[in-house]
C-alpha cells in the first residue's frame, strides 16, 4: 500500500517511519511511503505558499495554486489516490475508518499549516475529511501521522500477528480489557488471580467484564451503543 504525504515540513514526518514496525513493513514492501512539498509547486516568485485571508482575520492561510496544483500531479501519476485533508473542521477519525480505508491501494494525506487551507482547494481535492479530536494543533503532520499509523497497521502484514487486531478497543464497541504480564506480584499489586489458573473460558468472561466496567467509566457513549447493539 502506497502513503503520501502533502507537507510543507516532510522532515516531521520521515523519521516516524524509520523505527519499529512501520520501518519493517517498508523493509518488507508493505507499505510505501512519498512526499510531495506544495511550495515545490508554487509559481510565486518569492516562493511564497500563503497570504492573508480576505475579509479579515488573525494569521496566514495556506493559498490554493501550490496544493491545487500539487494534488493535481498527483491524481495524474496516480489516478487511484484517495487524497484525505486533516482538518478539526471534519467528522471525528474512527477505527471502521482505519480499517475500511486499509483496503485502498494509495491514500494520500494533506497537511495544512498556519490558519488552514483556502476552502476551494478543499471542495475541489477531498475525498474524506477527518478529525483526530476536538483541539487544535500547530500544523496537520501530526494528525496524518495517527491516521496514516492507524491505517497501516490494518494493512496485511503489516503486524507480525494479525490476530491481535481482534482483541483490540472498538472491535466490538468496548474498550479492550485491562492487561497483564510478569511478574505476578509488582510492588505489593497483584495480577487478577483468575488470569493465572488457565481455564480460558473464564478469563474470557472476566475480561469481557473487565472492558464493559472500563467503558462504562471512561466512554458511557460507547457502552450505550454497545448495550443497545446487543438488545
Amino acid at each position: 500500500m502506497r502513503f503520501s504525504f502533502v507537507t510543507l515540513f516532510p522532515n516531521l514526518i520521515k523519521g516516524y517511519f524509520s523505527e519499529s514496525i512501520l520501518k519493517r513493513a517498508i523493509e518488507d514492501e508493505k507499505m510505501s511511503i512519498d512526499f510531495y512539498n506544495p511550495r515545490d509547486f508554487t509559481t510565486d516568485k518569492h516562493n511564497r505558499v500563503d497570504a492573508p485571508m480576505i475579509g479579515g482575520g488573525a494569521g496566514m492561510l495556506m493559498t490554493p495554486q501550490p496544493l491545487m496544483d500539487t494534488l493535481k500531479k498527483v491524481r495524474e501519476v496516480s489516478p487511484k489516490a484517495h487524497v484525505i485533508f486533516l482538518s478539526p473542521v471534519a467528522k471525528p477519525f474512527t477505527q471502521n475508518d482505519a480499517k475500511r480505508l486499509a483496503k485502498k491501494e494509495h491514500v494520500v494525506f494533506v497537511s495544512g499549516r498556519y490558519e488552514g487551507i483556502d476552502e476551494r482547494v478543499i471542495e475541489a481535492q477531498a475525498d474524506e475529511l477527518f478529525s483526530i479530536g476536538d483541539f487544535i494543533l500547530t500544523g496537520g503532520e501530526l494528525a496524518s501521522m495517527v491516521v496514516c499509523d492507524a491505517i497501516a497497521r490494518n494493512v496485511d502484514g503489516v503486524l507480525g500477528n494479525s490476530e491481535s487486531l481482534d482483541i483490540e478497543s472498538f472491535e466490538s464497541f468496548l474498550l479492550e480489557a485491562p492487561s497483564f504480564t510478569k511478574p505476578t506480584v509488582y510492588e505489593k499489586s497483584a495480577v487478577v488471580s483468575e488470569f493465572l489458573k488457565g481455564n480460558h473460558s473464564k478469563i474470557t468472561d472476566l475480561k469481557r467484564g473487565l472492558a464493559l466496567c472500563k467503558t462504562k467509566y471512561f466512554r458511557p457513549d460507547l457502552y450505550k451503543k454497545g448495550i443497545t447493539h446487543e438488545k
